[in-house]
Parts: C-alpha cells; structure tokens; sequence
C-alpha cells in the first residue's frame, strides 16, 4: 500500500459480525451529555439576551465584532458588482435546472369519494416562515442557497430568513449575497453556529422567528435543530444532515482516477468527513490508493482532505452482492456506482440519500447543478428519511364533507369502532345526527 495516504483498508470476509459493525461505525457524533449543555446554554443565553447575546457569541465564536445583524441592500449590491459574471451565469444555469427538477415534485392533491356521499381531500400549502441555515467555517458555499432557496421559492413560502456565518472582516462571501439574491431573499443575517438556529427558531429584536429550519451543518448546529425541534415554542427542522460523507462501489472495470478524485470530492468538505470504497479487485485498490496520493498533493485543502481519509475505508469484498448489502446496511449520504452494470445495481439499491450512476457520474454534479438537492441525511439517516424536496417546505392538510345519505352509510361503522374503543362521546356524536335522518 502506498505509504502516502494514511486509510484503513479491511479484507470483508474475515471480519466477524462484530468487527464488520465496528468497520462501518461513522467518526464519534458529538452528543455526549456535556456538549449538549453547552449547546443548550448557547439557545438559552439567545433566548434572554436576543441581538445582544447574538452580537456577543457571534465574537466569541467567530472572532468577529459585528454593529449589525442584517445584510443591508447596499451590500447585496456591492456584492452584485464584484462577483465574476461567468460565475453569476453558472448559478443562472445552476438555478435553471435545480428548478426544473423541483418543480416536477410538486405533490397532487387527492380529492375523491371513498363511498357515494363521503368526500375526503388532501391539499398543500407552503410553510409561512422559513429558515434557512448556510454553513459557513473553511469553505463558502452558495450552491447550499441554491439548494435551499429553489425549493422554498416554488412552494411559496411568504418570509424566507437566511444565516450564514460571517467571514473574518464581518462580511458575508459576495457569491452568497449574488446567489440569495438571484432567488429573491432579501432577510439575510450574519450568524452561524448554535446561536444562529436559536435566533431563528425563537426570534429576536431583529431576526424573524420562523416555523421550519433547513440547512446542513457541522455538530453544533445539528444539535441546536434537535433540541428546538423538540420544544413546542421552537420550530421544526427539515433532517439529520451532518458531515459529508460519499460510498463508492466499483468493481475491475472502474477507472481509479475517476474513484479517487470522487473519494477526495467528499473528503476535502472538511475533517469529520468520511469516505469509504468498496470493490471486488485488491487491483482497482491499489491503484485507487496511487491516485488518491498523486490527486492528494494537488489539492489546496490538502490537509482536511487528509485527515478525513485517516477515519475513511477501503473494504474488498468477494462480490457485488455483498457490496450493495453493506451499502444498504451503511445507508449512504451520496452512493456512487462506478461498475459495469450500474443501472442494474441501482435498481437494488434501497439505503442512499442519492445515488450516482456510472463512471460519468460524479458526486460533484448534484451538489451543484444536475437538478437534485444536496441537502441529504446523513450517519446512516437515509434509512428512514429522505434528501430535501419541494414537499419539505410544504404541509398538507386533509378534509372530508359528508352528504346526509354519506353519514348514513358510515355513521353504523364509526359508532361500532367507537363502542369497541368505549368512546361514547365519539358514537353519540355521531348518533345524534343519524337521529334526525
């Protein structure tokens, strides 16, 4: 193996069940009982303080001594002058075909009889207020704006507030201001972290409460989701979207250069990152492991990409049904399909939050302009939720109207269920008016 990339590599079969679960455990999730105080004291010190206790933790945090919160209009134009405009017309594009893709998921509405006289509905409506959170720390990320504002600009959200963390000069990156702006967003705050979500979730003199939080972000900001979620003056948030995190499955036919540069795509997102190969060639591996080390030295993030590689794995397999079982049972964030059937293999794919089909595939297309969403579960989430939609930033609501000939046909069935259940309440409000018939 080459002596340049530190990366755990494992030979499947002779693992016991117990070593193959300890392979796939994820790098340590911060939720240890003294982290989550801290968070919660950072929510708490929001609450009392409001823009005070905003401004002073945005110092500590960020090292940055802000006057004020919002974004003006001026530096939204500022921003709009000294953004290249090849990189304007890339968000253009960008925006054009995420559009595309999360308009054609825009829910049906139901409205039928279930029996003559019995009419039930299901419509949507858009969430009113909207949080939108885009990571800050060691890269800007406008496409996250991207991903965030398409969607809850086609369901019709009426306040959308964005936070992102400022930079050292107490600005916000131009690209973002550029890529808010080009979807209409004009409440934009400079706050990241903990202290950001609590703002959103619970208001402040100057930042709008809202009623849904999106947005990935690193441990602080998960667990500050978490614990507003579950408070009923909080706000709801969207998923589990932590550390970035990529599997690749590919099998003697897979290019390395291909699987390597995908490897290090999810790698250099930052140190807590973690990637994993899976193959059937020990040969494809070790040529995977000379180009990730030629790829590696190229890379301004070097070192993030590095150290996330330390906590990542190579695993060779006997075969492609057994990679796909420790896809299914890892449940990837972004799973890539680097082999020779890969149409065939994604069909029996059923743990991913997305996954990339085919050597001319990267993962990097639906960060950024394919069409789907980057907002993906992560830590194994993908098992029971899904990537952000244009339904997440809508709710349904059902309805049903029953004619005097429909509560005749019902009425006998829901005042039996309700004497099996003892909820006279529940029978004699229907037998009152069955009364009258």
């Amino acid at each position: 193996m080459n002596s340049g990339v530190r990366i755990k590599s494992v030979q499947w079969d002779t693992l016991s069940d117990e070593e193959r679960k300890t392979a796939l455990l994820r790098p340590v999730s911060r939720r240890e009982a003294e982290f989550s105080d801290k968070v919660e004291r950072i929510i708490q010190t929001v609450k009392r303080g409001g823009d005070s206790a905003l401004l002073s933790l945005t110092e500590q945090y960020d090292g940055v001594s802000l006057k004020a919160l919002k974004v003006t209009q001026a530096e939204i134009e500022f921003a709009r002058e000294i953004v290249d405009p090849s990189l304007i017309h890339a968000m253009k594009e960008a925006i054009r075909r995420i559009s595309l893709f999360h308009e054609a998921e825009i829910p049906r509405s139901i409205d039928l009889e279930t029996s003559p006289g019995v009419r039930c509905e299901r419509r949507f409506f858009p969430i009113d207020r909207v949080g939108l959170y885009v990571p800050g720390g060691t890269a800007s990320l406008p496409s996250t704006v991207m991903m965030l504002g398409v969607p809850s600009l086609i369901a019709g959200c009426s306040l959308r507030v964005l936070a992102t963390p400022p930079q050292k000069d107490g600005s916000i990156d131009p690209s973002i201001l550029v890529a808010a702006h080009l979807l209409g967003i004009t409440e934009i705050y400079k706050m990241g972290g903990a202290q950001a979500i609590a703002a959103l979730a619970y208001g402040t003199q100057s930042v709008p409460k809202v009623d849904k939080i999106f947005g990935p972000g690193n441990s602080w900001v998960t667990e500050a989701k978490l614990f507003v979620a579950q408070d009923p003056k909080g706000a709801a948030c969207d998923l589990p979207a932590g550390p970035s995190e990529v599997m690749v499955i590919a099998d003697v036919y897979a290019n390395p250069a291909f699987v390597a540069s995908d490897l290090l795509s999810q790698a250099e997102h930052g140190s807590d990152s973690q990637v994993i190969l899976i193959s059937e060639s020990s040969k494809l591996i070790q040529s995977v492991l000379l180009e990730l080390s030629r790829q590696l030295g190229r890379l301004p993030r070097e070192s993030i990409a590095r150290e996330a590689l330390e906590k990542s794995l190579l695993i060779e397999v006997n075969e492609m049904n057994e990679a796909l079982a420790i896809s299914n049972e890892y449940a990837p964030e972004h799973l890539i399909l680097q082999v020779e059937n890969a149409r065939g293999l994604a069909g029996r794919v059923k743990n991913a939050g997305s996954v990339f089909i085919g050597p001319w595939s990267p993962e990097s297309v639906g960060d950024y302009a394919s069409g789907t969403n980057h907002v993906l579960p992560t830590y194994g989430f993908a098992r029971a939720y899904s990537g952000l939609s244009t339904e997440s930033f809508l709710k349904a609501i059902t309805f049903q109207e029953l004619t005097r000939n429909g509560l005749k046909e019902l009425g006998p069935v829901v005042q039996r269920l309700a004497l099996a259940e003892k909820l006279d309440a529940h029978q004699n409000a229907v037998t009152i008016r069955l009364e009258t018939l």
